[in-house]
């Protein structure tokens, strides 16, 4: 397994951004945002991290919540304490971290061509607002919620921004999430083809967005990110 490091940037807004990297061991194919899920960097993400690396893609995951100088949630941090850290985040503070991440891989010798976004949860909702607010090579989306309801005040609805993509786009959904359901994923769908650019929303059966409960499912969503970027970013 790829080794991950942790590296700080110091942002115009005063604060410090932590960025998880992995970089693969032999040619650099792009370079890769990876948007955590609710409970931050933790090790499933790192694992994601490293495993893009591996496919050959210069990988850096964002800590989103560096603002309130947290990395993980970790089991002694309640569901309400995780939904709280989640509606602290706004489209501005994903775009100023996400950009100083893209910066980092074009000083890397990365092309804007060659960049991409894939976020897991509320990440996956994080990537959805930077590929309709970015000029990107390609952006996947894992399970994002928000499509009708916001996540925070301070983050429009998916539904709302989806005809804004500047970037093909695939959107990953389990039809067993109780989170979200199946006709709002459709919706999502709708307003997606309205951007102009190439798009793609598959929603498997029996599996939530976590795609715990269905291996096939898993092994399935993770061959569709890799050919999506595969396909796009070349």
């Amino acid at each position: 397994m790829t080794q991950t490091r942790t590296e700080t940037l110091a942002l115009t807004d005063g604060t410090e951004l932590r960025l998880t990297v992995a970089e693969p061991d032999n040619v650099v194919r792009g370079g890769l945002v990876v948007l955590h899920e609710a409970r931050g960097v933790t090790d499933r993400v790192r694992h994601l991290v490293s495993s893009l690396a591996e496919e050959g893609w210069l990988t850096v995951a964002p800590h989103l919540y560096h603002r309130d100088g947290t990395d993980e949630l970790d089991e002694q941090h309640t569901a309400e304490h995780v939904i709280d850290q989640v509606q602290r985040l706004s489209g501005e503070s994903i775009l100023a971290d996400t950009d100083a991440a893209f910066v980092w891989l074009a000083d890397q010798g990365v092309h804007p061509d060659h960049l991409g976004v894939v976020g897991f949860d509320i990440g996956g909702t994080a990537a959805l607002v930077v590929a309709a607010s970015r000029r990107l090579g390609a952006a996947v989306t894992v399970g994002g919620p928000g499509i009708l309801d916001p996540l925070s005040d301070a983050l429009p609805a998916l539904v709302e921004i989806a005809g804004e993509l500047t970037c093909p786009w695939l959107g990953l959904y389990g039809a067993g999430d109780e989170d979200i359901a199946v006709e709002e994923v459709d919706k999502l769908r709708e307003a997606a083809e309205s951007a102009g650019v190439a798009t793609d929303v598959v929603c498997f059966d029996d599996t939530d967005h976590r795609f715990d409960d269905d291996a096939e499912a898993a092994s399935e969503a993770w061959q569709r990110t890799r050919n999506w970027f595969d396909l796009h970013l070349r």
